[in-house]
Parts: structure tokens; C-alpha cells; sequence
């Protein structure tokens, strides 16, 4: 396998809003408490981050700021994914002249595509060169399943370094590690498969709970897996919590209840339902984030 870009957890960042704009104050903050919590990378504007609801200038006035406040400290993953294959690799190209490390390219939705379409997609995206490609297979969100085999195809481009894999099937999770031996790393977009991932050969995670649990998803992506499973089972409540409703609303009302952020999300997005937040609060609570 080549040197994979990270082994642990990056952590799927949030974008904090108030007043309808970007809070760079508060991405700041939340910056520096990844990093001061071990975090092994960062994806900017990828799902958590909201990018299908900020206007091409945010995304790119976001990235830009990660990357600088980052410093070179982890790497920086932009998300880059969408349903336009020449908007990928546009975007990939701003990214790179950016200071980015990789992008993360989730399978285009909508119009979504078959499975020849997939592999000409990132074939294109791969073969322009603009920044190493992970793969995003999430297929709860995109309406589109990327099979084992069309990774086997796209695993054999050099370009093309990882997959987050968020189908929630560890049968096809496995055939895919199966299929594509060391020719890309694996990492987990389920934080309730993390440890499950590892030990079938993954290399981490890329995560939700690590926007506010960083140190938690450092142990849980470096610890021995015995362990590790010890510790994705006890938080797995919390975990179910998070993804009560779409994400990122449950984990931006969590960032708020730590006062990280504003509990603001853009819509067609709106905040946590009253009920839904009594039981992240309960469950953030037991972890001890919150009093």
C-alpha cells in the first residue's frame, strides 16, 4: 500500500454559523481544540460541513481558513464531491492552489449514475491530478451504492489513496477490503463501525463525534482493537444520539451545548427537535462533555 495520507481519526468538521454568516472566531476555536485533542486530520466542507448550503465563495473562504489555521499540523482534506464531474475537479484544482492535502469526493446524487458511470467519474478526477482522491461511498444520503468490484477498478489508480465507507454494511465493507487487498486505505464514515473497521483491516475514521469528542476518537483509532471495541460500545448510545436526525444537526446542537458554536444550521436544515436534544444532552451527560 502506499503511505497512507493518515492513520487514526480526522474529524468531519462542522462549519459554525451565526447571524447566517460564517463565524471564523468560533472555527478558530474549534480548530485549535482538534488539534490540541490529537486529532490525526481535518475535512473542511465536506458533509458535516455543509457545503450543498454555502455559496462557492464560503467554501472556498472556509478551506482557505482551515488550512491556514491548521498550519500544516495534520492534514487538511477538502471536500470536494458532487454530482458535476468538471465542478470536482475545478473545485479540486482551487483546493490544491488552497494548501490542501487530498480531497474527499463523495459519489455524485441526483443524478447519480451507474456503476461504469462511477468508475469514469473518479477515473476523470483521479487521472486531472489535482490532489489525491478518498473515495466516499454513503449511499443513505446519495441514493448510490458503490459495489466492491467498481472499487477493485478504481483502487488500481494511483491517485485514487482511500475510501470512507458509509454504506453501514460490514459484509460488503469486508469484500471491498477483500477485493482491493493493500491498494488504498480504508476508513470508517460510521462512528458506530469504528471499531468493527479496524478490525477487518481499516486504518480509522473519519468522524462526526470527534467535533466534540477528538480525544475519545483518538483512543478509540489507536488503541488495540480489544479495547477500542470496549470503547465504541460504550459510547455507542451517544453515537445513536448523534445521528438522531440528519447530520449535522444533532452534532451542531452538541457543539452548542459545549459553547463551541451557535446552534445554527442553514436550511432546508433546521435545528434539533426538543426531544431529540433532551437525549444527545442525557447521553453527553454520561460522557461527561457536559454538566
Amino acid at each position: 500500500m502506499p503511505q497512507a495520507l493518515f492513520t487514526g481519526c480526522a474529524s468531519a468538521l462542522i462549519t459554525p454559523f451565526k447571524n447566517g454568516a460564517v463565524d471564523y472566531p468560533a472555527l478558530e476555536n474549534i480548530l485549535e481544540f482538534q488539534l490540541k485533542n490529537g486529532i490525526d486530520g481535518i475535512v473542511a466542507c465536506g458533509t458535516t460541513g455543509e457545503p450543498s448550503a454555502m455559496t462557492g465563495e464560503e467554501w472556498e473562504s472556509v478551506l482557505s481558513f482551515v488550512i491556514q489555521n491548521v498550519h500544516g499540523r495534520v492534514p487538511v482534506i477538502a471536500g470536494t464531491g458532487g454530482n458535476c464531474t468538471m465542478d470536482v475537479i475545478h473545485k479540486a484544482r482551487r483546493a490544491k492552489e488552497l494548501g490542501a492535502d487530498a480531497q474527499l469526493c463523495v459519489t455524485p446524487y441526483y443524478n447519480k449514475t451507474t456503476q461504469a458511470g462511477l468508475i469514469a467519474h473518479y477515473t476523470a478526477i483521479a487521472r486531472d491530478g489535482a490532489l489525491p482522491v478518498i473515495l466516499y461511498n454513503v449511499p443513505s444520503r446519495t441514493g448510490l451504492n458503490m459495489q466492491p468490484k467498481t472499487l477493485e477498478i478504481l483502487s488500481r489508480e494511483q491517485n485514487i489513496i482511500g475510501m470512507k465507507e458509509a454504506s453501514g454494511n460490514m459484509l460488503q465493507i469486508m469484500e471491498m477490503i477483500r477485493l482491493c487487498g493493500d491498494d488504498i486505505a480504508f476508513y470508517s464514515g460510521s462512528d458506530e463501525l469504528t471499531a468493527p473497521m479496524r478490525a477487518v483491516g481499516g486504518l480509522g475514521t473519519i468522524s462526526v463525534l470527534a467535533n466534540i469528542a477528538p480525544a475519545l476518537m483518538r483512543d478509540m483509532t489507536h488503541l488495540p482493537v480489544t479495547e477500542a471495541a470496549k470503547l465504541n460500545l460504550e459510547y455507542l448510545p451517544l453515537i445513536n444520539a448523534l445521528f438522531s436526525e440528519v447530520n449535522p444537526i444533532p452534532v451542531k446542537a452538541a457543539a452548542a451545548m459545549m459553547g463551541m458554536c451557535e446552534n445554527e444550521v442553514r436550511l432546508p436544515l433546521v435545528p434539533l427537535s426538543a426531544e431529540n436534544e433532551q437525549k444527545l444532552k442525557t447521553e453527553m451527560q454520561k460522557a461527561g462533555l457536559i454538566c
